[in-house]
């Protein structure tokens, strides 16, 4: 039989697991919720335990916290930060909408543990949430785990990733293959300039993600209920930047409107756009590897992935592009976060918003999914694909859309006509055009040549 201890609050008696750390809200609120089985992110509860830390430094400083209460708090505050503790934050993603069951669960946890240590009476309102407010701490806590997670994870990701296609485009530097554009034959371009292409993409995804910074950075908190920073010290948000600053490492400031901070969540908008073009630029790369691994025989057969499993388990032999594969569904997922908090994003009711549990989780759960999907596309996908240089000399070598470097010299109307004979008599460019044309050979070789071709301008 499981054992009991009763705890009490506000609303009277209610039981808690003898063995549970947090108390009597969080128990109601694991009472009330039985929503989806779902918890926040432990990322995004070790950034409120940052936050009780660097709070209790700043009430410290300013004499509203005795150093020993402060200190009991920040030990226990930071146990939780390095990852101790893990199963006592049970309370579901789909809760009060200020997020104030997952604060109190925080904020109890502390209490319980600074004063299991040092026999003080802290009390988890007047003493861990001190000068504070679930409506200013929840906000700031998204913003603060997203910026670390970006910082510390996906940028880092994001920078492998374009690492792995740049090293792998400069070895394909003089490989010439079929253009496509409408999934149809196009001008040639070099195996590089398609995979710079890629690169260049999560260049600019990481670009977007590096601008946000400054403004996720910039904190609501000691706007407290509703941005007027009621029974939160003047200086209070001040000391408290100061304090997650020297502890991070990475410049925090106070936001120039808590109000906005705390009644919008436009910028948890903005970011999860960033996110979902990070998702757009990897499905692209998914997709692209997977049509040019197509095959091997009755597909475009470009390249070859590496085998990583058995694709089917009644066709023996067949073997899946399975990475972009669990990328492009990755990316799905993210796309489907963005729709969540664009929706939740709306839901600011004057003077805040009431979605902020599931905006913070959907943040959190796309920039992990992203971060992995970049490791995942750099080490298992393009680093060790190899190009199958028969099957592109051979696309070239048929493809009719060359003639359009014959444009300039015999015009467009003739250069169709010989575009469309070369494709249903199935014959090399070439020999068709110098059938239907007074060039020689020789000028219709230079003309079209798929190398020269890959370097745009005129012809010479």
């Amino acid at each position: 039989m499981k054992e009991y201890r009763t705890e009490q609050d506000s609303m009277g008696d209610i039981e808690v697991p003898a063995d549970a750390l947090y108390a009597a809200q969080t128990q109601r609120a694991v009472n009330n919720f039985k929503i989806s089985n779902l918890t926040l992110p432990f990322a995004f509860i070790r950034a409120i335990a940052l936050i009780k830390y660097c709070a209790a430094e700043a009430n410290a400083e300013l004499s509203l916290l005795s150093e020993d209460k402060a200190d009991a708090i920040k030990q226990a505050a930071l146990e939780v930060f390095e990852g101790q503790w893990q199963k006592q934050f049970p309370v579901d993603v789909f809760q009060t909408g200020s997020g104030t069951s997952t604060n109190m669960n925080v904020n109890e946890v502390l209490a319980h543990l600074a004063k299991r240590r040092t026999g003080l009476d802290i009390h988890p309102n007047d003493d861990v949430n001190l000068g504070q407010s679930s409506n200013d701490v929840i906000p700031t806590a998204i913003q603060i785990s997203t910026s670390r997670r970006i910082t510390r994870k996906l940028l880092p990701a994001l920078e492998h990733l374009q690492s792995s296609i740049e090293k792998k485009a400069a070895q394909y530097h003089d490989t010439v293959k079929t253009g496509r554009t409408h999934l149809m034959d196009a001008m040639p371009l070099t195996m590089e300039q398609e995979l710079n292409t890629w690169a260049y993409q999560v260049a600019q995804a990481k670009e977007r993600l590096e601008q946000l910074l400054p403004q996720l950075n910039a904190l609501p908190l000691g706007g407290t209920a509703i941005g007027t920073g009621i029974n939160s010290h003047p200086d209070f948000a001040r000391l408290f930047n100061t304090s997650l600053t020297n502890f991070s490492d990475h410049p925090y400031t106070e936001s120039a409107n808590k109000f906005a901070g705390i009644a919008s969540q436009d910028l948890a908008v903005a970011t999860m756009g960033s996110l979902a073009s990070v998702s757009a630029c990897f499905m692209k790369i998914s997709n692209d590897l997977r049509w040019m691994n197509s095959g091997p025989l009755a597909g475009l057969g470009e390249i070859e992935l590496k085998a990583l499993q058995p694709g089917s388990s009644i066709m023996p032999g067949k073997v899946n592009p399975v990475i972009p594969e669990a990328v492009a569904m990755a990316c799905a997922q993210v796309l489907g976060n963005q729709t969540t908090v664009s929706v939740a994003g709306q839901s600011g009711n004057f003077q805040l918003n009431v979605m902020l549990p599931v905006i913070a989780y959907n943040l959190m759960q796309a920039t992990e999914l992203m971060t992995n999907s970049a490791y995942a596309l750099a080490d298992q996908a393009i680093a060790d694909f190899k190009v199958n240089d028969e099957a592109l000399q051979q696309a070239l070598d048929r493809n009719p859309i060359l003639v359009t470097a014959l444009n300039p010299e015999i015009g467009y109307n003739k250069a169709s006509e010989i575009a469309k004979k070369a494709y249903q008599e199935k014959r090399p460019v070439l020999d068709v055009a110098e059938e239907m044309t007074d060039l020689s050979r020789e000028r219709l070789q230079s003309l079209l040549d798929p190398a020269k071709l890959t370097k745009g301008g005129l012809a010479e």
